[in-house]
């Protein structure tokens, strides 16, 4: 339950330059404009709304700035993803998760109080660097904490409360107008998410797979007796992991980031799930780019960005545990289908009918590659060793950000065709939903823990010969 209403917390974070860095409209007065500081003294705000743009006059010349503190949060983000993931497979994911959210905390009120811009680019920059690590490590600590059988449902949920958390966020954009009370409101819940997560204990497949035997035993009792099975606490004994090495002896802190493209198994997996990854985000921004073209009520565009992706949650839940359908074939047929719908937006005129048009089909390739986005969560999770799955994660949501960054850029390909945008979608869509069907089947196969389980030859025959079924 923490991992999953945390995630309302984390949306928050996300989103927050969206309100905070509104751009009302503006009047200029006739007047000597020959330098910057003359020309704001002339500015006059024609629309009440208070965010950086009218503290700090970000008009003109200077507006580049509100998009380079969206930019260096999810810069932060990058290297967040790189850097925690391998960080918490070495000394466990309750730490660095911990410190993280502490520091996140920390850097979300100072950007709340900064008392220049570039205090706050800064509180920006940081704040995403404890985010884009603390994301995966809460997501993969929500997963271990069940058992694999759940791992579609926690996974779902947890993205489907993110997206509600986008919807929150906007209606609490609604009520808090001022933007340096906005950011403490949406930072203020990280200080009892922070305590009330000091109480939870260390991941028991971590502890497994490090060597930590008797620490795995202790939190599996601890959830047996919580969940009121006391005659289970009493049973629970764990055989030692194969291939597992806890961390500091004899110098070797077991596998790492390298591992992921020098193990021969984890390169072949890594660079394709970094290409599904990838196209992922790029299809899912261009889409969400061409999705509406009114501007409309800014709180209300905020809270339908989250709400429109909800329906594709059930649609996973309901496809991945299926065992003629699974967690590939769900994958890619999510993914085909948006590059499909790519293609008949790019051929369908804008007003061709109220329910059938481009806007409509924009929105229902949204839904799919929100649910694509959905699965490979879930499914990257079961295709990582538990000793490596933070640092896999990590690899994979950082070609995610690459997707993010490129995904602007690509509409300035109209110049040589005005169907050239949708078709550099339509392609990535297909061409990773083709690849995604090469990656082999998890559901109902046993998860990993180490590389010395993956590489074992029984492995292989009950996991990868699947790419064949």
């Amino acid at each position: 339950l923490l991992g999953f209403v945390f995630q309302v917390y984390m949306a928050c974070q996300s989103m927050l330059i969206v309100l905070i860095g509104a751009i009302p409209e503006y009047h200029i007065e006739q007047g000597d404009h020959s330098n910057y500081e003359e020309l704001i003294k002339h500015v006059t705000f024609t629309e009440d709304v208070n965010s950086i743009v009218t503290e700090w006059f970000l008009l003109k010349q200077q507006a580049y700035k509100v998009s380079l503190a969206g930019s260096l949060f999810f810069a932060g983000v990058l290297v967040g993803n790189v850097f925690f993931g391998p960080l918490s497979d070495k000394i466990g994911r309750k730490p660095v998760f911990l410190t993280a959210l502490f520091f996140e905390v920390v850097f979300g009120y100072a950007t709340a109080f900064a008392p220049s811009y570039e205090v706050f680019a800064l509180s920006r920059l940081l704040v995403g660097l404890m985010n884009g690590g603390m994301s995966l490590v809460c997501f993969v600590l929500t997963q271990e904490y069940v058992g694999k059988a759940y791992w579609a449902m926690t996974g779902t949920l947890t993205n489907m409360t993110f997206a509600v958390g986008i919807a929150l966020f906007g209606a609490l954009g609604y009520y808090i107008r001022p933007w340096r009370t906005l950011a403490t409101a949406a930072n203020s819940p990280g200080v009892l998410f922070f305590l009330l997560c000091v109480t939870l204990p260390e991941s028991p497949r971590w502890l497994y797979s490090r060597g930590y035997t008797e620490k795995a035993e202790e939190v599996l009792q601890y959830i047996a007796v919580r969940n009121g099975n006391s005659n289970a606490a009493a049973k629970v004994k764990l055989r030692m992991c194969p291939g597992s090495v806890r961390t500091g002896n004899q110098g070797n802190n077991g596998p790492g980031f390298l591992d992921l493209f020098t193990h021969t198994v984890l390169r072949r997996r890594t660079v394709m799930l970094m290409y599904v990854w990838y196209s992922c985000s790029l299809v899912y921004y261009g889409l969400t780019m061409n999705a509406s073209e009114d501007s409309g009520n800014r709180y209300f565009s905020v809270a339908m960005y989250g709400l429109v992706e909800l329906p594709a949650y059930p649609l996973c839940i309901y496809f991945i545990n299926k065992q003629w359908a699974g967690r590939r074939k769900t994958m890619a047929s999510f993914l085909g289908l948006a590059g499909l719908s790519c293609l008949c937006t790019m051929l369908v005129p804008v007003n061709a009918g109220a329910l059938f048009n481009a806007t409509s089909l924009a929105l229902l390739g949204k839904l799919l590659v929100s649910a694509a986005f959905n699965i490979v969560y879930v499914y990257t999770t079961e295709l990582y060793p538990t000793t490596i799955r933070n640092a896999g994660l990590g690899v994979c949501s950082m070609s995610c950000r690459v997707g993010g960054i490129l995904a602007p850029f690509v509409p300035s390909m109209r110049d040589l065709h005005t169907s050239m945008p949708f078709m550099v979608f339509c392609l990535s869509g297909i061409s990773a939903g083709c690849l995604g069907l090469l990656l082999p089947e998890t559901l109902n196969k046993p998860v990993t823990e180490t590389l010395d389980e993956l590489s074992s030859s029984a492995y292989h025959r009950i996991v990868e010969t699947e790419v064949g079924s």
